[in-house]
Formats: structure tokens, C-alpha cells, sequence
């Protein structure tokens, strides 16, 4: 197993109760439901600044050929 950063991280009482309640219900630790939702922003995050394929454009504006 890769090891793993340890820090200390200060939070509202308030926030903590959240993130609490929500690992229960996910049947995770407070720990691991923090990971989890950093992992997620990064991920969307990441996904926003990747170039996409420029749009199709828009049938009313395609160039039509004579014929």
C-alpha cells in the first residue's frame, strides 16, 4: 500500500458534524469521506481545464453549396 500524508486540518464544529453525518450514511470515515469529496473536485476540476473538441456547428449556420 502507498503511504499516505498526514496533516492536521482546523474546521468548523459545525462542518465536521456535516461531513460526519454524511460518512455514516455513506458507511465511511470522516477521514475517508474527505478524500473521497477532494478526489471528486480535483477530478471536475481537472475535467473543466481539458480542452474539449470544439462544438458542432449549428445547422442554421453551416455553409450550404450551390448546386
Amino acid at each position: 500500500m502507498a503511504s499516505r500524508k498526514a496533516f492536521l486540518l482546523r474546521m468548523d464544529p459545525a462542518l465536521w458534524a456535516e461531513l460526519e453525518a454524511w460518512a455514516q450514511n455513506k458507511l465511511r470515515s470522516v477521514n475517508g469521506q474527505i478524500e473521497y469529496v477532494l478526489k471528486q473536485a480535483v477530478l471536475k476540476r481537472k475535467a473543466k481545464s481539458t480542452p474539449s473538441a470544439p462544438p458542432a456547428p449549428h445547422p442554421s449556420t453551416a455553409l450550404v453549396e450551390p448546386v
